[in-house]
């Protein structure tokens, strides 16, 4: 472990309260924040598999309506590919860094996104293939980048690590493996949410901003450590420590999904 992480103070459940109040207080100073949003276990419930996920009714308008309350300076974070993505906040359009930021629509709305190469397309067909016959295993494909999810088969871990290890032999340096919550993805190495967050703060609207990040993932932890760098806040959904012990950057803690909704709920009033 390192200094930085021994000697910052992390969040506490004994401060679920105080950091559900201080969340929505800074949220009200409209002009001083941008805020970063991861989807999954974040804005919304985890689910067995990807597809699973209920985006409760009225969270689209309003995350709508808080983006018109923040002049639009906030962004979705996520691991999902952007087309997916979108599908779930219909009929709105927000900037978003999709697979954990290897494709990124900017606020004017332009696209970034990684050349999938045939290579790697072939190299998602196989891993599909290879786990046909595991039950309780999903490969997904989410463009530049394939997740492997074992939520409902736990027991199979271990044989998705030796997998998806090779895979990521086979695909070379440009990609690497990202460990989360019942799922191992292979994305491009380039792709980061601390640096979506940071490139996001470069542009209109979200210049000249402090930023404030919010996930529940090891995924965000990047996030979070670009936020807390950059003078903001971090705001880990769930638990203070992450699966390994380890403490999360996060500074600030909500206990789940619901409360987040809540609160946004509350700014759109």
């Amino acid at each position: 472990m390192s200094q930085q992480a021994q000697s910052r103070p992390g969040p506490t459940s004994a401060g679920l309260a105080s950091s559900e109040a201080a969340l929505s207080g800074l949220l009200r100073d409209l002009d001083r924040w941008a805020l970063f949003l991861d989807i999954d276990g974040t804005l919304i419930e985890l689910a067995a598999t990807p597809d699973g996920i209920v985006v409760p009714p009225e969270l689209p308008a309003n995350l709508d309506a808080v983006s018109k309350k923040l002049g639009g300076a906030i962004a979705l974070v996520t691991g999902r590919a952007l087309p997916y993505a979108d599908k779930l906040f219909k009929p709105f359009e927000f900037p978003i860094a999709g697979l954990h930021g290897a494709e990124r629509r900017k606020p004017d709305g332009t696209i970034d996104r990684v050349t999938v190469t045939p290579e790697f397309e072939a190299l998602k067909s196989r891993l599909a293939a290879e786990t046909a016959g595991w039950d309780g295993v999903l490969i997904e494909d989410k463009g530049a980048a394939v997740g492997a999810h074992y939520r409902q088969a736990p027991e199979r871990q271990a044989d998705l690590e030796r997998l998806m290890e090779k895979a990521a032999i086979e695909a070379g340096n440009e990609f690497k493996l990202q460990r989360g919550k019942m799922v191992i993805e292979l994305r491009p190495a380039r792709a980061s949410k601390g640096e979506a967050l940071k490139a996001f703060l470069s542009e209109k609207p979200f210049a000249g901003r402090l930023p404030i990040a919010i996930g529940d993932d090891l995924t965000d932890e990047a996030m979070f450590k670009a936020a807390n760098a950059l003078g903001g806040r971090s705001v880990r959904i769930g638990e203070a420590s992450l699966p390994d012990g380890r403490p999360t950057e996060a500074t600030m803690l909500l206990s789940s999904s619901a409360e987040l909704r809540d609160i946004l709920a509350g700014l759109s009033r």
